[in-house]
């Protein structure tokens, strides 16, 4: 591997550019590719045999997939015979994983869009593209993978302008497809680019079965770009002839202002087409320059310039653990330049912290930096508590960045430590898995005395139960999610609660009258005493109290926590000597469950809000299912992309593996969101069910996705 590039570069030499991709377009490839062309690393290793230099987590070898951002800087000298730096983000394409996009794409200030030759527009190239267009940010399209079987150029870019619009430009057109690939026609310069295997690109003619097709292209490309600026429609009206750095400079604009989407092709395996797309970065890509990034600021928003001479502001966008290092820290300078040693603030926390080793990271592979400039991405190690999503500013200037509405995961298994020497590591284990996956979820609840961690999908949970063991030591058995239950009684009941023992010396009685009445849904728990003439002290009618609030905890008849119930100490008797407030808890709680029995007692389940969007090709599918989980349609709307949002009442006992089922069912396509609406009666027949489901999950964890 080549040294990275330690140079400080002004900010309109600096490219800040994301891959994304559907999972398998080759996105990792690609990356790898430039920077083999760019001198920065031998050769590129391949992701399917676990030699890629990107990919070099164990999860991501074991699995040949990319399982979060990576980044991959290099220095360009590009055709206006300038230096560029270009951070290159390499992102995941795996659903599970979309929240590593996000963050790449909080500093990125254009998305290379890869699609495959031979797969076309895939269901996560459509999402991401709707991802980033949402963001307003400049797109590029690189359809890769023409040297593939099957490669069919035209087809793909059909379909391209079918979902994308009549704004994606193709700027190159392939010569040769599949095997036979060996250049590429450059549409705007109406000349060949001819590729052997360890040469360099030359320049040819046109081969002449392709210059008519090539010269249509090159027409409606220049007609293209010159309707987006009066002056150059002028002389292309006129019949003035226009250059190609005219054209390409009216270009960059319209793909600054997103008006216009250019689109490359080649193969990022045999390398035909790589160069090409790391001089149009240089060329048509904004610099950071071009983009303000808007923060908060006394609770106002504010544009803030890439100003290499403003204030020193940065943003924290990646945590990475690091075994040996401890954690790194992942930024963007926003504003200001950065040096080593320099003393910002955290917006968030308010606390000080010093940049003491400033360094830009390649795959693994770190090169220390003296100074980064507005613009700039680099990173610092062993900052005090910073995450991300955090800023950096000097002090008394707090600033913060806004916060992008992303995925809530859904998707949860319950985790124990597998040892005490386990448990003892797993809070910390915990707190810096989060630190370093945010989209991670973990909830303790109370009721069922788990602790759940929520992902997007079984992969994603996996991956960081893993990573729990390798990074942290924390290792843990997991087991399925236990419903949060709760009873409540069918009618009015009186019982009796006794508690009489004689064992030498101080004896124990009490003895506690209570009447139980069903309340309104979601009312809780009421308490009264209407005992007269001094039947119970007052100390011991709170202990009564008590002993009824830690016995509706503990369950009721079936063992679930007992809601919605007004108990009424109406009598009792005490001894002077032998009664204590500890008798009257116990008699209370017997109480509790006597009245229960002779009231008759109901399980209630929990109903959740589910918003589910799905394109309207599975919406009927998707009802029927809900039915069938019991559910309650209550209306469905239109999306803002033409998708249906149908809105039900679901049963949480049957959302436990909804993001897998849907994700299933819809061929990926669906998404959902899930808020817990209210309590309602479980059916008489799924109580047993219920029960057993409640002793299975809080009796034993099953191994099946453990760490080993």
């Amino acid at each position: 591997m080549g040294p990275i590039a330690v140079m400080s570069y002004p900010t309109d030499k600096i490219r800040n550019v994301v891959l994304v991709g559907h999972s398998g377009s080759g996105k990792t490839t690609l990356a790898e590719a430039v920077l083999v062309k760019a001198g920065a690393i031998e050769r590129g290793g391949r992701v399917d045999e676990g030699t890629s230099v990107l990919d070099n987590e164990p999860e991501e070898i074991r699995r040949r997939l990319s399982l979060t951002l990576s980044m991959a800087p290099f220095e360009w000298q590009a055709p206006d015979g300038l230096t560029y730096k270009i951070n290159l983000i390499d992102t995941p394409g795996y659903a599970d994983f979309v929240d590593e996009v996000d963050a790449a794409l909080d500093v990125a200030d254009l998305a290379v869009v890869v699609v495959s030759a031979v797969d076309g527009v895939e269901l996560q190239t459509e999402l991401l593209w709707r991802k980033v267009a949402e963001r307003g940010m400049p797109r590029m399209i690189f359809v890769n993978k023409q040297d593939r079987e099957r490669a069919d150029f035209d087809g793909v870019l059909a379909q391209l302008r079918a979902v994308f619009g009549a704004a994606v430009l193709a700027l190159e057109l392939p010569l040769g497809e599949a095997a036979a690939l060996h250049g590429l026609a450059d549409v705007l310069a109406e000349e060949a680019l001819e590729y052997s295997p360890g040469h360099p690109r030359r320049v040819d003619a046109l081969p002449q079965d392709i210059v008519d097709r090539e010269h249509d292209a090159h027409m409606a490309l220049v007609e293209e770009i010159v309707a987006g600026d009066d002056e150059q429609l002028g002389h292309y009206l006129a019949g003035d002839e226009l250059s190609v750095a005219d054209l390409e400079r009216t270009l960059a604009r319209e793909v600054c202002e997103c008006k216009a989407f250019p689109l490359l092709v080649g193969s990022a395996a045999t390398g035909v087409g790589v160069d090409r797309l790391a001089d149009f970065i240089c060329e048509l890509a904004p610099s950071p320059l071009d983009r303000a990034v808007g923060v908060f600021a006394a609770e106002q928003m504010i544009p803030v310039s890439a100003d290499a001479l403003g204030s020193s502001l940065a943003y924290v966008f990646k945590t990475v653990a690091d075994p040996f290092v401890g954690q790194l820290s992942l930024f963007k300078v926003l504003s200001g330049t950065i040096t080593a040693d320099d003393r910002l603030v955290n917006g968030r926390t308010g606390g000080d912290e010093r940049l003491r080793t400033l360094f830009t990271l390649r795959g693994k592979e770190q090169a220390p930096m003296a100074k980064l400039s507005a613009g700039d991405i680099g990173g610092v190690s062993k900052l005090a508590d910073s995450r991300a999503g955090d800023t950096l500013a000097p002090k008394g200037l707090p600033v913060s960045m806004p916060v992008n509405d992303r995925l809530v995961p859904q998707f949860g298994v319950a985790i124990t430590p597998r040892t005490q020497a386990d448990d003892d590591k797993l809070g910390s284990a915990l707190n810096k898995l989060l630190a370093e996956d945010p989209s991670l979820r973990l909830d303790h609840v109370a009721e069922t005395g788990q602790t759940i961690l929520r992902g997007f999908g079984e992969m994603h949970v996996a991956v960081a139960i893993e990573r729990l063991a390798r990074k942290f030591g924390a290792y843990v058995d997991t087991g399925e999610v236990c419903v949060a239950y709760r009873e409540t009684i069918a009618s009015t009941a009186e019982a009796a609660g006794k508690v009489k023992k004689q064992t030498g010396g101080h004896g124990q009685y009490a003895v506690a009258n209570l009447r139980v009445a069903p309340l309104l849904r979601g009312a809780g728990f009421e308490f009264t005493d209407s005992i007269v003439g001094g039947a119970l002290p007052r100390t011991f009618i709170s202990a009564v109290q008590k002993g009824v609030e830690e016995a509706m905890l503990r369950g009721g008849l079936y063992g679930f926590p007992v809601v919605d119930v007004h108990v009424d100490c109406f009598d009792g008797k005490f001894h002077s000597v032998d009664s204590s407030e500890m008798a009257f808890r116990s008699a209370a709680a017997q109480g509790l469950k006597d009245a229960l029995a002779a009231a008759g007692v109901s399980v209630l389940e929990p109903i959740s809000l589910v918003t589910v969007t799905v394109p309207s090709l599975f919406e009927g599918e998707v009802m029927t299912d809900i039915v069938a989980r019991r559910g309650r349609v209550q209306g469905t709307d239109l999306g803002p992309y033409g998708q249906h949002l149908i809105h039900a009442l679901v049963p949480a006992s049957e959302l436990m593996r909804y993001a897998v089922e849907l994700r299933s069912m819809t061929a990926g396509r669906g998404q959902f969101s899930v808020q817990h609406d209210h309590y309602d009666t479980l059916p008489a027949h799924l109580v047993k069910k219920a029960v057993e489901a409640s002793q299975r999950t809080t009796g034993h964890s099953s191994k099946e996705m453990s760490t080993k």
